[in-house]
């Protein structure tokens, strides 16, 4: 890296967080624990694997993630808040532990000892981004924003962080934090981020969907692979009760996610 922080002109980089900085969806990830405690049925568990599946090999375009967005407020409509704060807050260590990139942590290592900032943009649940993203080190981060109303979810979204809308929040942060985003970095996997790549002097392609791999090569993008998961288990610190409460804004978003994905396929090869 050569871009140095200046004063009056400060560098940040932007990451992605599935499939850049951890090595699944963040989301999908837990619809095991949902069953369990019987807030998902066995159906929904079922396409939520095929979904991941699915997520491995292509990403989604911008109708898939604005039909996400409708499963996810269908489907958290109505969830208690404490039932799922105690179900995050016995299986989060366990099922993210395993995910970081060494990669990743190595790069987020990089930025911050030239002294860029680190911010983690996920379509991810606020809640849940923002602890994987301390665990990792990186100084801040902006996720997918959900209503919680007299104790459970309300099913509204206030701030969908996917597509056009990651680009929004990084200029939101340029505009607080003083960053130049004509320095700025930022990585990512999917074609969908496209747009936080775009409004970045130096985008990089991160084990990239075939579609963004395209563009990479025609523009002469770097591509980066990441592919060595590494157990973070002593540095995660454990979230604070409130932290865990609303986690599920998140949370919820991982079977919904998954049905979106079966769905959509479903519906293409029908």
């Amino acid at each position: 890296m050569t871009e140095h922080a200046t004063e009056g002109s400060r560098v940040a980089a932007f990451f992605d967080l599935d499939k850049t900085v951890i090595a699944k969806s963040s989301t999908l990830a837990f619809s095991r624990p949902f069953f369990q405690e019987g807030l998902i049925n066995r159906r929904a568990v079922l396409k939520s694997a095929y979904a991941q599946f699915v997520f491995m090999l292509a990403g989604a375009d911008a109708d898939q993630m604005d039909r996400m967005r409708s499963h996810i407020t269908a489907l958290c409509e109505g969830w208690d808040v404490e039932q799922v704060r105690s179900i995050v807050d016995e299986t989060l260590h366990d099922i993210v532990d395993p995910l970081v990139y060494k990669e990743a942590t190595q790069l987020i290592l990089d930025h911050k000892a030239d002294g860029h900032d680190v911010v983690v943009v996920s379509a991810s649940g606020e809640e849940l981004v923002a602890p994987i993203s301390a665990m990792v080190g990186a100084n801040r981060s902006v996720g997918t924003r959900m209503v919680v109303s007299d104790g459970r979810y309300s099913g509204d979204v206030d701030f969908y962080c996917a597509g056009e809308n990651k680009a929004v929040a990084a200029k939101q942060l340029a505009d607080e934090h003083d960053y130049d985003l004509a320095r700025c970095f930022a990585y990512s996997d999917s074609i969908t981020d496209l747009p936080l790549l775009e409004v970045v002097g130096h985008p990089t392609a991160v084990n990239p969907d075939r579609a963004l791999r395209k563009v990479a090569a025609q523009r002469g993008w770097p591509v980066l692979t990441f592919s060595d998961p590494v157990s973070l288990r002593a540095r995660i610190p454990r979230p604070s009760g409130t932290t865990v409460a609303v986690t599920a804004i998140g949370l919820g978003a991982a079977t919904a996610a998954g049905v979106a994905w079966y769905g959509l396929r479903r519906r293409r090869r029908g």
